[in-house]
């Protein structure tokens, strides 16, 4: 495996795959790409068959584009599985390509193995039944386990509607388009560097700006001087309380304890951010950024949730030697899943650079971006153990009560699609005895047209 593996990756050149090495037209076209999480927090890896017309001429660029795609994720997420999605739908036989099947499952079974999560395969017309039994074949039983035959219906098993497509009933509005490469979904988070306050007090605060405003339209510039130094005292005031009662917060957090050690921060927790059930009531969580080098380090934070989460801060700096707190907390009300990811992006800056809010934003933007470090942190929700009031208990048993309706729509989806899966089986050995009988029915003329010939 490791003398094959090399001879491959020495063949592909995959060690200076980039993207100027994929035609244009194939990034454009959209046919294979990374988006999106299964219900496990794996990520989705999609190959639209549609798009994939056999053709000799073409075959060693779209190998490219699969052993790029594995490699690019390979560096990033250091051995976390993927799961692909197999998208079959709108395909003819024109896109049946075994040799271009073979290469993928090939890649997952010798190159990248331990990768593949599952490999999902959405709405499998019935003629390429015989192929998938050649696929099978070549997968070994541990393979053959991860291969999952999903419908419209049964794909919601494996991945939740919000990262499914509107054709397999989902409601991910995501389209496709390039440039840029898509993979990278982290976006700025909410509340970027202010403080972390409800939504109510915000609101109160907008209120009381824009009464500020008006009552300084109406009055004298004499009386404007003095209300306006008024004001910054009481927001010097105020500000000073906030940082108080933030920095009294902090002190009650738990510090993480394991620690990714990276070359410009040490970044604690390692691998995931570990947030509170809505029972438990401790919804926040913390991270913890340690600068190791001699220069001062910018950091921001990003998330493939932006809108269900305040990070404060999210977009800063940290001294040498010194650390700095993060605080992660949902916002309104929204559910954490183990579906987000925060990435946390990090550059040493050069001593006679600023730290404000305007030198950071001209910072990242003229940063190369080989000189910027990368660190993904998943969710986990850790749920209560003791239901502390009656009305918990009551949840409680509800919750068993769907459970138990959940396990029978289940159990009935499963002998519906059994059902299904036999009428396919039945179908197939149908058609081929029919194919066989046609056969034998051409023989039998073929040899009888001989026969009279010849006599």
């Amino acid at each position: 495996m490791l003398d094959e593996s090399f001879q491959w990756r020495k063949e592909m050149s995959v060690n200076d795959l980039t993207e100027s090495s994929i035609p244009r037209w194939l990034l454009e076209i959209g046919g294979i790409y990374l988006h999106g999480y299964d219900k496990e927090g794996n990520k989705l890896f999609w190959i639209r068959v549609k798009y994939h017309i056999k053709d000799h001429k073409t075959t060693l660029d779209k190998k490219k584009l699969i052993a790029f795609w594995l490699e690019r994720y390979a560096k990033r997420e250091n051995g976390k599985p993927v799961t692909v999605m197999f998208d079959l739908s709108e395909t003819g036989i024109n896109s049946i390509d075994m040799d271009f099947v073979r290469f993928i499952i090939n890649c997952f079974k010798v190159y990248y193995p331990k990768y593949l999560s599952k490999m999902v395969i959405f709405d499998m017309p019935w003629i390429m039944n015989a192929a998938f039994k050649i696929v099978k074949s070549w997968l070994g039983p541990e393979a053959v386990s991860l291969l999952k035959f999903a419908s419209k219906n049964e794909v919601q098993d494996y991945v939740s509607v919000e990262y499914l497509p509107p054709h397999m009933g989902g409601t991910d509005p995501f389209k496709y388009s390039y440039p840029p490469l898509v993979d990278d979904d982290f976006q700025t988070p909410l509340c970027e560097n202010g403080p972390i306050a409800s939504e109510d007090e915000a609101s109160s605060k907008e209120d009381l700006e824009s009464d500020g405003k008006e009552t300084l339209e109406t009055i004298s510039s004499e009386e404007q001087t003095a209300l306006l130094k008024k004001i910054n005292v009481t927001e010097h005031t105020s500000k000073a309380e906030e940082n108080e009662k933030v920095d009294s917060k902090m002190k009650a957090f738990k510090k993480p304890l394991s620690v990714f050690k990276g070359p410009l921060l040490h970044i604690s927790p390692a691998e995931e951010l570990y947030f509170g059930s809505t029972e438990s009531g401790e919804k926040k969580t913390l991270i913890v950024l340690t600068n190791v080098t001699k220069n001062i380090v910018a950091f921001k934070v990003r998330t493939t949730a932006p809108e269900k989460y305040r990070v404060k801060p999210s977009n800063s700096s940290c001294d040498p030697g010194a650390s700095v707190d993060i605080v992660v907390s949902p916002h309104g009300g929204l559910t954490v899943s183990a579906q987000d990811r925060f990435l946390i992006m990090a550059a040493e800056m050069e001593q006679s650079s600023g730290t404000g809010p305007a030198e950071l934003t001209q910072f990242w933007k003229e940063v190369p971006r080989n000189k910027v470090m990368e660190h993904r942190l998943r969710c986990h929700i850790v749920e209560s153990s003791k239901p502390t009031t009656l009305t918990l208990k009551d949840n409680a048993f509800n919750m068993s009560d769907k459970t138990s309706e959940d396990l029978y729509l289940q159990l009935n989806r499963l002998l519906e699609s059994n059902r299904k899966l036999e009428d396919q089986v039945q179908r197939c050995i149908w058609f081929q005895q029919l194919l066989l009988s046609l056969t034998m029915l051409l023989l039998a003329f073929v040899m009888s047209f001989f026969y009279l010939l010849y006599t």
